[in-house]
């Protein structure tokens, strides 16, 4: 049986595909739930499509549900993301004070959630979220490889 956390991190996985073949985004989903376990919004990458280096899935996410809650703030909040999360993404989720954070794949090369920085946890913040990582890395970690292998292929001919 599947957690929680499974469940959400699954739809991530859903939008993240979606982004990728639907838009040709790097292949990136994000579900905001409230403290009930309430979907508040969900999105994927939208930088290319957008022309916006800040349309990342979680910014969006971060943005939809500011709209539908009409606040800025979203304590009690949990963001399942499929990577780990950047620094603009990870200072993103401190001001609008999400609870927790759950990701799928590190980042090992501007992951700000421990893997490069550990931005999210930061004692010199006023607020610090929870970070739970490699909920359903593996299928994560697959999808993103085969995008950047294809691009790198394609580039190449």
């Amino acid at each position: 049986m599947a957690t929680t956390d499974e469940t959400w991190m699954e739809r991530a996985l859903d939008l993240a595909r979606v982004a990728e073949l639907e838009h040709g985004e790097v292949p990136v989903g994000a579900v905001l739930v409230d403290s009930s376990g309430a979907l508040i919004a969900e999105a994927g990458n939208r930088c290319i499509s957008e022309h916006d280096p800040t349309a990342h899935a979680e910014i969006v996410a971060l943005r939809l549900a500011g709209r539908a809650t009409r606040n800025y703030r979203l304590p009690g909040s949990t963001l399942y993301v499929t990577l780990e999360p950047c620094a603009m993404c990870a200072m993103a989720m401190i001001h609008a004070r999400v609870q927790r954070v759950v990701f799928a794949a590190t980042d090992p090369k501007t992951g700000a959630a421990g893997s490069v920085f550990d931005l999210l946890v930061d004692p010199r913040h006023n607020h610090r979220v929870a970070v739970t990582a490699g909920v359903l890395a593996e299928p994560a970690s697959q999808m993103l490889s085969a995008f950047f292998r294809r691009r790198r292929r394609e580039s190449a001919n």
